[in-house]
């Protein structure tokens, strides 16, 4: 569990190097401060997150999922408040900071699919037949 945690950790980390690199609005002075943003952004989202998710999560459906991109956009702001070397200029940054981040996890989740189990299934009928398959 403490492997999971930490590569999770470490994933993050990563992300928010992308993201500092390709966001203009998004800085960190230093490594040690993206390494910190990361363990706090993820301290975030284990404990405010889901109560944000199940407060608003009418909003959530009514806009097929688009109101999850701001609440991770208000999670990366709020770790920016919450870490002095991490900064976010503005709101649209941090939208754009959440996006980038959205897909990494899916290219990543893809990836993680193909290396270890040889194939993405993403539809499948019943029997063990599937509909569509990379």
């Amino acid at each position: 569990m403490l492997l999971g945690i930490i590569l999770i950790w470490a994933l993050t980390a990563m992300g928010l190097v992308i993201v500092s690199w390709v966001v203009p609005g998004i800085h960190a002075r230093t490594n040690g401060d993206l390494l910190l943003a990361a363990l706090i952004l993820g301290i975030v989202n284990a404990f405010i997150r889901p109560i944000l998710w199940i407060l608003t999560w009418p909003l959530t459906v009514l806009s097929f999922g688009i109101f999850a991109l701001l609440i991770n956009a208000l999670m990366i702001q709020l770790t920016a408040e919450l870490v002095p070397g991490f900064t976010v200029r503005d709101f649209a940054s941090a939208l754009l900071g959440a996006v980038i981040m959205m897909l990494l996890a899916i290219a990543g989740f893809i990836l993680v699919e193909w290396l270890l189990f040889d194939g993405v299934f993403w539809l499948h009928m019943g029997a063990g037949r599937f509909i569509f398959h990379i």
